[in-house]
């Protein structure tokens, strides 16, 4: 028995050195991917945390496991048209370190396509043996030789297939936008989800003010813009690992997307009101709820798994929140007798109006997903409606831009329920995101920000 526990421990030590580097580890990542549901954002955030890997090497790693998955219905397309056989079919090792380097070959200039080959073809023989390796170095290097000669579908006789296979997106998301939003929006669109997402910060007023924070990006050399429709939200012109600098643990800004401020703007929040965020880890718009409230009133936060309030918990103290009573709780089974002064309702949702940032999604989702997702938003709308006091407002957010979870949840809502109405947010939130009914929607390709929808109502009485 001793020699088995060794032998095991001396397997278990080689298998982890066999994927040792940035590519074996990115390799590691998508055959997670792949195999199980989890979420490209925190198995990237565990290898990190636990590499040895130094800061150019992180962010490498993180270039190629984001571009594989962003760009992985066009990889696939091209190593398909290569591949002798199914190529879903190929063990994982293989498929997934061909993927590797055919990123960095379309996609990478600063590496040579035949050091992403050798690179590949030597991880592969280590892993698989010398017959998988000839497969690899065969298939990329022909890949290499018909490089500029690449054929995908004519967008003239298979405009969904041509979306689908050049611009990495599945083909029932493409033919719904397209029936939707026709050619041009599209393909506008396609393209928008697959930029390089930028790093957006939103100033923590309750600690600093923007011309202060941005005197501080200033004389550490960041450089930047300022928000496009909210003051305090400032986009870096570069990606960083701005959450080691120490005015991040001191907590003077957020990295947040500047959509995140359209539901809390929408609330209307004035000091010493009761609010509710209904379902409010990981608390980013939690935070600003606090800020817009000035630290005063009371400000109570729910979400029914305790290892994400403990985040919540951790980022409010970071950030110098004090007004705030986190609750370990179901929304639906959440009861108070005191009425809110305001809800907010930012509901779980498919994420389609982030793929820039969150690339994974869009192929971890399909339309019974959708539909799902819409009935359980309807009843968190009609629980979020309940705890409301008369004369006060929810506010109903999602990051999609999908109808079903968006104004379809809203307008049956207003149908059953007499006692509240739509307000229109014209006169609160800049014109340019208002949707015709009063709502808001924004769109990556329009707002250069995530996709996200927002809906205020009134309870009457």
């Amino acid at each position: 028995m001793p020699n088995k526990t060794k032998n095991d421990n001396s397997f278990a030590y080689r298998n982890l050195k066999l994927y040792e580097g940035v590519r074996g580890t990115a390799i590691k990542i998508l055959n997670r991917i792949d195999r199980t549901d989890a979420y490209l954002d925190k198995l990237l955030e565990i290898e990190i945390k636990n590499s040895e890997l130094n800061s150019i090497d992180k962010a490498l790693l993180y270039e190629i496991v984001h571009g594989v998955i962003r760009w992985l219905g066009r990889i696939d397309w091209v190593l398909n048209g290569f591949y002798k056989g199914q190529f879903s079919k190929c063990i994982p090792n293989v498929k997934n370190s061909m993927r590797v380097a055919l990123y960095q070959i379309l996609f990478l200039d600063k590496i040579p396509d035949y050091a992403a080959v050798n690179e590949s073809v030597e991880f592969v023989k280590k892993l698989q043996g010398q017959k998988s390796a000839d497969l690899t170095n065969a298939v990329l290097r022909n890949i290499i030789r018909n490089k500029d000669n690449i054929r995908y579908p004519n967008p003239d006789e298979d405009l969904k297939g041509y979306f689908s296979a050049y611009y990495s997106h599945p083909s029932w998301m493409v033919k719904r936008w397209l029936n939707r939003y026709g050619k041009e929006f599209t393909e506008s669109l396609l393209i928008a989800n697959n930029m390089k997402p930028s790093l957006t910060l939103r100033v923590n007023r309750l600690k600093t003010n923007k011309d202060e924070f941005q005197q501080l990006l200033k004389s550490v050399d960041l450089s930047f813009n300022k928000g496009r429709f909210f003051e305090n939200f400032i986009k870096l012109n570069k990606l960083t690992n701005i959450q080691d600098w120490n005015y991040f643990a001191k907590g003077y800004f957020s990295i947040q997307d500047e959509s995140t401020a359209i539901s809390c703007e929408a609330l209307g929040i004035d000091q010493n009101m009761r609010v509710l965020d209904l379902c409010a880890a990981p608390g980013g718009k939690t935070a600003y709820l606090a800020e817009l409230m000035k630290n005063t009133g009371e400000l109570v936060a729910l979400d029914k798994f305790e290892s994400r309030l403990k985040i919540l918990n951790a980022n409010l103290n970071r950030l110098g929140v004090t007004n705030t009573k986190s609750i370990v709780i179901d929304a639906l089974e959440y009861e108070d007798e005191q009425l809110f002064d305001r809800v907010l309702l930012d509901a779980p949702c498919s994420g389609l109006g982030t793929l820039t940032k969150k690339p994974d999604i869009k192929w971890k989702r399909d339309l019974l997903d959708i539909r799902k997702l819409a009935k359980t938003q309807y009843t968190l709308l009609e629980k979020a409606a309940s705890l409301v006091k008369p004369g006060g407002y929810v506010v109903y957010s999602t990051c999609t831009i999908e109808p079903e979870e968006n104004f379809e949840v809203v307008k049956q809502f207003l149908e059953n329920h007499g006692n509240f109405e739509l307000m229109d947010l014209t006169d609160t939130l800049p014109a340019e995101i208002i949707s015709e009914n009063g709502t808001v929607q924004t769109f990556p390709n329009l707002h250069n920000m995530d996709g996200a929808f927002a809906a205020k109502l009134k309870r009457i009485n």
